[in-house]
């Protein structure tokens, strides 16, 4: 999401955008995208909430290859204003909520390496525009993604980017959705984009599921080097729209400068549990099983 270099790096405009070079991408690169796209447009349906599964046909993000910025934002801009560019890389936090804020989605242009399928730090461009950009293509999370934007530039001048990256995390990253029948769906890209983790949310027994709640998600920390031990489930998005756009963050943040975060796998009387997690899977990673 973020760095903390504030100058952008040679080739970059001021705004750190770069040209995609399209043309540039190899023939291995576009197979390697069209492998990632098939494993998992093929264990999605069912899984991801159906608004996703619409965002790849309405943007044609089925055609194989990975695609070209510039016909996927033109695209998007006819469906909700939006449009993705291209930047060399993680981006500070100013210039990433701005970007947000006017309808801008930065994406990286490279793509992981076959050795890296499963996993890499940084997010590449299967994570981002295939796990990102379906949504951005639904008018009320589309609208969430601007909302989130502006807030982000209130939360640098109120020391509290911190708090805000937490909402992003839980949401735009990891979140997950209930459904009118009950279930529970996939929604955020960190897990969309990873076949492991689209596995792990929904069906394993070792994460919390946890309503979603403003104020107790800003106080939870997160795992950036593996699956998530909790994960936070929305009601819809455009409840979640309207908490963002109704909600004066300002005095949430002072408040919770006064009281401790929660660890990761924390569960507390107050939740709303939809699964208490056994945290199975994180004791085994860690030697205590």
């Amino acid at each position: 999401m973020a760095q903390a270099e504030h100058t952008p790096p040679e080739g970059a405009a001021a705004d750190w955008t770069i040209p995609q070079d399209w043309d540039r991408y190899t023939p291995q690169e576009h197979a390697l995208w069209d492998h990632l796209f098939a494993r998992q447009a093929a264990m999605l349906p069912g899984r991801v909430v159906p608004e996703f599964m619409a965002g790849l046909d309405i943007l044609r993000m089925t055609r194989p290859g990975i695609p070209d910025f510039a016909e996927l934002s033109e695209r998007l801009m006819k469906a909700t204003g939006w449009q993705v560019v291209a930047v060399p890389g993680l981006v500070p936090d100013h210039v990433f909520f701005d970007h947000l804020a006017n309808r801008r989605f930065v994406a990286g242009r490279f793509i992981r390496t076959p050795e890296q399928i499963d996993y890499l730090e940084e997010p590449d461009v299967f994570h981002d525009v295939f796990g990102h950009v379906p949504l951005l293509a639904h008018p009320a999370f589309a609208d969430y993604m601007q909302a989130y934007g502006e807030g982000g530039l209130r939360a640098g001048g109120l020391g509290a980017i911190e708090r805000l990256a937490r909402l992003y995390w839980y949401t735009v990253e990891f979140g997950l959705i209930r459904q009118e029948d009950g279930g529970l769906r996939l929604y955020g890209a960190g897990i969309v984009s990873s076949y492991g983790e689209s596995i792990f949310a929904l069906d394993d027994p070792s994460p919390n599921r946890l309503g979603f709640d403003l104020r107790r998600l800003m106080r939870t920390r997160y795992r950036i080097d593996d699956y998530q031990q909790t994960y936070f489930v929305i009601d819809s998005f455009e409840d979640l729209l309207r908490q963002t756009v109704e909600t004066d963050f300002a005095p949430i943040y002072a408040e919770l400068g006064q009281e401790a975060d929660f660890d990761t796998a924390t569960v507390v009387a107050e939740d709303r549990i939809y699964n208490c997690g056994t945290q199975a899977y994180a004791r085994a990673k860690e030697g205590l099983t």
